[in-house]
């Protein structure tokens, strides 16, 4: 397979800008956690961002699933490929499992989900205290193993760059000049 040197421009404009929302999120996740002033104002805007990632992510999976992706380098140690592969995989799961399961936590909460202007989500789960008992830690618990999984993968990125000196770091940061 004829592979590209980098990945294409939506790849990378959607991996930056979900960087950015995801960190945001992530913030704002835990500020909702530890501020009762702002907690109202945080939930505003942590319903409607949560479901702008997974819209992104789901372009994002089409485009990865759809697209080639540049080779890892050839000499890098098959545990490291396996990591990359594995982690990245991760990452597309809770960027998809997150939303999802706040919007299924918040139905079976038999919380209203409002967005912007007012619009309101269908609950995907029937009221249930049970189930909202169990998926508001899990919500939890898979927001620190993302963030986890961020640094691990952040760290992966500098080794790459300032280390290996290889060409991965590159192939997400800069596009082809053709």
């Amino acid at each position: 397979m004829n592979r590209p040197r980098h990945f294409n421009l939506l790849a990378r404009v959607l991996h930056w800008s979900m960087a950015l929302a995801i960190l945001a999120m992530l913030f704002v996740g835990a500020g909702m956690v530890v501020s009762l002033r702002y907690r109202d104002q945080l939930l505003d805007l942590h319903r409607p961002l949560g479901i702008a990632i997974l819209l992104l992510a789901i372009v994002r999976l089409v485009n990865r699933l759809t697209r080639p992706t540049p080779a890892l380098p050839a000499d890098l140690p098959a545990i490291q490929k396996l990591a990359a592969h594995a982690s990245h995989w991760l990452l597309y799961g809770l960027m998809l499992a997150m939303p999802l399961i706040g919007w299924a936590m918040l139905s079976a909460g038999g919380y209203p989900i409002t967005m912007f202007g007012g619009v309101h989500l269908p609950a995907i789960l029937p009221h249930s205290a049970e189930v909202y008992g169990f998926l508001r830690p899990l919500h939890g618990v898979l927001a620190y193993l993302l963030f986890l999984t961020i640094l691990a993968h952040l760290g992966a990125a500098l080794y790459h760059a300032w280390v290996r000196r290889d060409e991965v770091f590159g192939q997400m940061a800069e596009g082809d000049s053709q």
